[in-house]
């Protein structure tokens, strides 16, 4: 570092080619800030006083001095591991980016999961596991292992051990037995509900609802889900959406220096993320239902906590109400479909403004 005279040809506009003994450069900037690239590969950073010619120079690259100080290579090991922070924050800040960006997908995509369908009229035509009034196939192979068995050399010298042996194995069998009666209830239990499903049982359907628990996974989405029946045709839920604490309404982008940039989102995309989240969750709803009951129809009712402007405080409305036809929810290519457009292929309620939100419908009836 150092005050320095010098001298330089203008070329241009913030151009200026700089003449030395050494070699030529060419400087960059303006009055007071420039920074020169110099022939020998030097490049030079100058702040200076403007109509002086004097300006504070710090010069880099070309030929390096090296340094051999205890303090000057604890810098170098200071200045790497800060080199070293700055990636670290950068990748977890990257990271970061990319958790927000998938929560959205997620978000506006929780329509394109879906169970597994339960076919009852296999179950019921499943055929028990044994005969009752015979042998398991448990005992069957326990009783096998039992009169196979050879003691080993040891064994043979050693009677303690053979007859430990022979007691294990004998109560291998017991449990066996009991292994194959429990089987055998639990299979009779299940033809017995499958028997009740096929035959429309509304009881049978909630114990199964109850039993399997078909929207469990969605909890992380929404909460308090209530199922009613008035028929063995139709099924009724409510879902309270709880948009408030699921849907961000914030932003978060990576700066080209990897910074994290966190941005208020405006109403208008806020409120689109919240639509799609409720649509997407009432779609996904129906087909779960779709897949483990035998019902032709699904109503879905989504609650949230919504401003009541003639109070001004916030209170749980219904703000959707839809009537899923399960035949024509399967056409759908629900890879593809907006969840908001979507429901247009169905009869519902939805009052929804960009910039507002949802406000309060009437629920469709059942009837």
């Amino acid at each position: 570092m150092g005050l320095r005279m010098r001298k330089s040809i203008k070329l241009g506009k913030g151009v200026r080619l700089n003449l030395g003994k050494k070699g030529t450069s060419l400087s960059f900037g303006t009055k007071g800030l420039r920074y020169s690239i110099h022939s020998s590969g030097r490049r030079t950073s100058s702040i200076g006083i403007p109509g002086t010619g004097i300006s504070y120079v710090t010069s880099s690259g070309g030929s390096k001095r090296k340094y051999s100080s205890s303090a000057y290579n604890k810098r170098q090991q200071i200045q790497s591991q800060k080199a070293q922070q700055i990636k670290d924050e950068r990748q977890r800040n990257a990271l970061l980016v990319e958790e927000y960006n998938n929560l959205i997908e997620v978000l506006r995509g929780i329509h394109k999961e879906c169970d597994e369908a339960v076919d009852w009229h296999q179950i019921y035509s499943l055929n028990g596991p044994f005969n009752p009034q015979g042998i398991g196939p448990k005992q069957a192979k326990a009783i096998e292992a039992l009169e196979k068995y050879k003691p080993n050399f040891l064994q043979k010298l050693i009677k303690s051990l053979r007859e430990k042996k022979e007691l294990e194995l004998k109560n291998s069998i017991e449990k066996a037995a009991k292994e194959d009666r429990e089987d055998y209830v639990e299979w009779k239990k299940l033809h017995g509900l499958a028997e009740r499903i096929i035959a429309g049982d509304i009881d049978a359907y909630l114990e199964v609802i109850e039993e399997m628990n078909p929207l469990d996974d969605l909890l992380e989405f929404g909460s308090d889900f209530e199922f009613g029946m008035n028929d063995p045709n139709t099924l009724e839920v409510e879902i309270k959406v709880k948009s408030e604490t699921i849907v961000p309404n914030f932003s978060l982008t990576l700066t080209q220096t990897g910074k994290l940039s966190k941005k208020a989102l405006s109403k208008t995309a806020y409120y689109e993320i919240v639509q799609d989240y409720v649509c997407s969750c009432a779609i996904r709803i129906a087909r779960d239902i779709f897949a483990l009951l035998p019902v032709s129809i699904v109503i879905v009712h989504a609650v949230d906590n919504i401003l009541n402007t003639e109070t001004g405080h916030n209170e749980e409305k219904t703000i959707l109400s839809v009537v899923f036809n399960k035949e024509v929810l399967n056409r759908l290519n629900f890879e593809s479909i907006d969840p908001s457009d979507a429901l247009n292929n169905f009869k519902h309620n939805m009052k929804f403004v960009k910039t507002k939100g949802f406000s309060p419908v009437e629920r469709i009836s059942r009837h």
